[in-house]
């Protein structure tokens, strides 16, 4: 049975060389870009491609862009033809940083369409704790017949969040720890701050002490609280540049509650223009 929430290491141990499944690492590390890479070819998943944060989920970076612009989706979905990425595979995506990175990942494959994605509960530190399998060969990739569709009512635009921001109709929860948020200390975005009116929700909440994420009954608890009553269709997410944030959207997917968009742009996008509003503390 397919997934495009989460599976266990329990699920991926048991599909280890199926060719119904296809494995992603994800791995990355915005100081050293090269980090995630270097420790793939030390170790990974058996069967495991390298996917890289900045070269193959972007378009480049532009004037009026975050740091991890979205890229095309039909440029997108041609590299997923590539990698293999036939419409009845069930793909599975993971990282070393609770699924922070690889949610990204998660995010495009749900946007273009892909019917069975899922991130790894725990990545690659519990499935290592757990003296799992691990490898060094890097895997052939076979080019696969696959379709994509972007659909546009997963994105939320900069003119949305500046709507949601005037009205407080839709809200806005923003993923990025509480120092940036309150522009207290951000030592990666020139200008410190959140919208205004936006909630901080910080991603690390969606998971246990363990690093695996909260029972669905107690995520779907937590946002609904956020959610002050609202639809899931009224809900925004963002963070410093549209990753992290997709980590919420999964969350909530868990907890039952689809719908939501990303702002893909995020805080990175967002103090390109000056003329948009900036709010610190709380």
């Amino acid at each position: 049975m397919f997934s495009n929430t989460l599976v266990t290491t329990d699920d991926l141990a048991a599909h280890l060389g199926d060719p119904d499944w296809l494995v992603f690492d994800c791995r990355f590390t915005l100081s050293d870009t090269a980090a995630g890479r270097l420790a793939y070819d030390k170790a990974h998943i058996p069967g495991a491609h390298y996917v890289h944060l900045d070269n193959d989920l972007c378009a480049p970076i532009g004037p009026a862009t975050g740091r991890h612009p979205l890229p095309d989706p039909a440029v997108f979905t041609e590299r997923l033809c590539r990698w293999g990425v036939g419409m009845d595979k069930q793909i599975v995506v993971y990282d070393d940083s609770f699924g922070s990175i690889a949610c990204r990942l998660w995010w495009m494959l749900r946007w273009v369409g892909h019917p069975a994605v899922a991130l790894l509960d725990g990545g690659y530190p519990k499935w290592a704790r757990e003296k799992r399998p691990l490898d060094t060969a890097i895997p052939d990739t076979v080019d696969a017949a696959c379709a994509g569709q972007a659909e546009p009512s997963r994105i939320a635009t900069a003119d949305d969040v500046l709507l949601a921001s005037r009205t407080g109709n839709t809200l806005v929860f923003d993923a990025r720890p509480d120092r940036r948020f309150t522009g207290e200390h951000d030592p990666v975005d020139r200008v410190p701050g959140h919208v205004p009116g936006a909630l901080n929700v910080q991603f690390e909440d969606n998971l246990d002490l363990g690093g695996t994420f909260l029972p669905p009954a107690e995520l779907r608890e937590h946002y609904l609280a956020l959610m002050q009553g609202r639809p899931a269709g009224q809900i925004i997410h963002m963070c410093g540049s549209g990753v992290t944030a997709c980590h919420n959207v999964l969350a909530m997917e868990i907890a039952g509650l689809p719908g939501s968009r990303l702002y893909p742009g995020s805080w990175s996008e967002w103090i390109t223009d000056p003329a948009r509003p900036i709010a610190t503390g709380e």
